[in-house]
């Protein structure tokens, strides 16, 4: 348990902070499992229109220091060869 006013006032904000970044996370994961959805059931044009917001997502959680840049650079291009593999295994 904190015992100082710094420690006490210190821990307040890690609370406000976990908060706020699981909030964060969770947005992220949910646009990333939609996104995968969309591919999954071949809705290419759908999963097309929404990729620049699930890339913005991830350049924004990983500006927030949410998770790491290469992080996020993997996995927007991950995402994009994902529906490139379906789209043409499809076809």
């Amino acid at each position: 348990m904190p015992i100082t006013k710094s420690a006490k006032k210190e821990a307040r904000k890690n609370v406000r902070r976990r908060v706020t970044n699981r909030e964060g996370r969770e947005t992220l994961k949910k646009a990333i499992k939609q996104y995968r959805k969309l591919v999954a059931q071949k809705k290419f044009s759908e999963a097309g229109a929404f990729l620049p917001q699930v890339q913005k997502a991830l350049d924004k959680s990983a500006k927030a220091n949410l998770i790491k840049k290469n992080t996020a650079s993997r996995l927007k291009s991950r995402l994009a060869h994902a529906m490139a593999r379906a789209s043409k295994a499809s076809s």
